[in-house]
């Protein structure tokens, strides 16, 4: 998460969705009964954050606050807890390094040094040209392909410090690899192969028995 921690943020004076959001943002509301409509806080920040290029400004936490008819303290609240909210301005590419047990296990160190080392910058911080925000956070829930690094809203598996300079590099360019795993495993199969089951398995012995052409089948005709 980027949190208020840092120099002060020129925050916008106005925020209002878009026609297109406003009805996305009405479809949430609908979904909770009358006099619940709190409950579609988060969906609406996390639209307002896409909506202002990645982060929330105080104006968009305040339009949500007005929709909802909902304290704008209650919305600072949900705000500051999720860590997918970002209260300062972030790069094109938020680049989001696990670093919890599995990932560091498999080397996410190696993944944070060539992101630091690439880009010039610590965890927390832009790259100079703005296209770039590195942050550290915990379990992406995708362990079996450790490590991992979540660029925006997709994941890249399997990296080490090679291959993320090399997806860094393609991020600048502008063309970004398919996601998944960059060994070129699929989904969550072992990376080194199959080990075990590598040839089909025997048939059960009732099917095996009551398979075509053993000589069983009876002829009924008369």
């Amino acid at each position: 998460m980027i949190t208020t921690e840092g120099p002060p943020v020129v925050q916008p004076e106005h925020f209002e969705f878009t026609p297109e959001n406003l009805e996305r943002a009405k479809a949430h509301i609908a979904k909770y009964p009358p006099g619940l409509q709190a409950s579609a806080v988060l969906p609406l920040l996390d639209l307002a954050q896409r909506q202002s290029g990645g982060w929330l400004p105080l104006a968009a936490m305040h339009h949500v606050a007005e929709l909802l008819e909902m304290p704008r303290i209650r919305v600072y609240e949900v705000a500051t807890f999720y860590t997918m909210l970002n209260l300062r301005p972030v790069g094109r590419y938020l680049l989001q390094a696990c670093t919890t047990t599995p990932c560091w296990l498999r080397g996410s160190d190696a993944v944070v040094a060539a992101c630091e080392k690439k880009l010039g910058i610590g965890v927390g911080e832009t790259s100079a040209d703005g296209l770039f925000t590195l942050v550290e956070v915990e379990c992406l829930g995708a362990c079996v392909n450790a490590p991992i690094l979540q660029v925006n809203d997709d994941f890249y598996e399997d990296l080490d410090g090679a291959a993320t300079e090399a997806l860094i590099d393609a991020l600048r360019a502008g063309k970004p690899p398919p996601t998944g795993s960059l060994t070129g495993r699929l989904s969550s199969a072992p990376a080194q192969g199959k080990t075990t089951l590598t040839e089909p398995p025997e048939p059960p012995a009732m099917q095996a028995a009551l398979a075509p052409g053993d000589g069983r089948e009876t002829d009924n005709a008369g």
